[in-house]
């Protein structure tokens, strides 16, 4: 049988809600709200009664409130999710799966309007990203099943037509770091929960806040934990622009060791993911977003220097 590939990847883009203005990073569900009946709470039942792993869902506008007496928006709530299954047969080939694991959304009300809308990430933002194909079966059925999510428990809503300007990134889209293990055998994993100990508390005292951690399995790996990072005062000045943004926030960054290798592999998405895929030009969001990317470099870059 002669497959009409040009026919199949139009298919994909038609799926995953890139239009003839072309590819999309992040998406937007949108969902009419008149009725309030709709909330992050009903929204994270429906990941989680579909299998996805749920590792947070957190009133921003409680925490904003908290330290910064306001919020800009009815609703806003940063949620993590992932497939556990899905997730560790794509990390066997794809290491930098776990840029996106978990996935990341936001879910918010504009002040004063009736949609409530779910941001996420679109298969074309996470293969930019990751190096995965596009056409990957497995990623493909992943990134399928996230959005079947949404169309199934929310069947009155649809995925907007968005038109974010797409840049060129104008630095590398992940910040990678390495640091060889020297110590004996029997000492690495001591050695692993040093290292991580002495991350999670530079990231502490430079005012990052840990607000996940997911251990994945695979064969392929000794030790393989990701973080879900965020900072408040970054996601307030973002947000009040860009909800959307919250598809990359909290970032998730991970820690791994290969089976048969003495090297730590560090990573996290950088900041020009969020510069080149959410149209961010207004000087105080990228203010902040380049300051915390410095001060979270600094953290890494301490801990696996020789």
């Amino acid at each position: 049988m002669k497959i009409n590939f040009k026919f199949l990847l139009v298919s994909l883009l038609l799926v995953f809600g890139v239009g003839a203005n072309g590819a999309q990073d992040i998406r937007l569900f949108t969902i009419d709200n008149r009725s309030k009946g709709i909330t992050p709470k009903t929204v994270e039942k429906a990941f989680s009664d579909a299998g996805f792993v749920i590792s947070a869902n957190n009133n921003m506008n409680k925490a904003f409130d908290a330290k910064f007496k306001t919020h800009t928006h009815d609703v806003l709530n940063l949620m993590t999710v992932h497939k556990i299954q899905s997730v560790e047969k794509l990390i066997s080939n794809y290491p930098d799966m776990a840029l996106f694991t978990p996935l990341s959304m936001s879910i918010f009300t504009r002040k004063g309007d009736h949609n409530i809308s779910v941001s996420l990430m679109d298969i074309t933002g996470v293969s930019k990203v990751t190096g995965i194909p596009i056409d990957n079966k497995d990623l493909v059925a992943y990134m399928k099943d996230v959005s079947n999510v949404l169309t199934e428990a929310f069947p009155d809503g649809k995925f907007e037509t968005v038109n974010y300007a797409i840049k060129e990134a104008k630095g590398e889209l992940v910040n990678r770091f390495s640091m060889a293990l020297d110590v004996e055998s029997d000492e690495i994993e001591d050695e692993i929960d040093s290292i991580q100990v002495e991350l999670e508390s530079g990231l502490k005292t430079s005012g990052f806040v840990i607000a996940g951690l997911n251990s994945l399995e695979n064969d392929g790996y000794d030790h393989f934990d990701v973080y879900s990072i965020c900072k408040v005062a970054v996601f307030f000045e973002v947000s009040k622009r860009h909800p959307e943004a919250g598809a990359f926030a909290p970032c998730s960054f991970y820690v791994y060791k290969k089976k048969g290798e003495m090297d730590m592999n560090f990573a996290y998405p950088s900041i020009y993911n969020w510069f080149s895929s959410v149209d961010i030009v207004e000087t105080e969001s990228r203010s902040v977003l380049t300051k915390a990317q410095k001060e979270m470099n600094a953290v890494v870059e301490e801990v696996t220097e020789d």
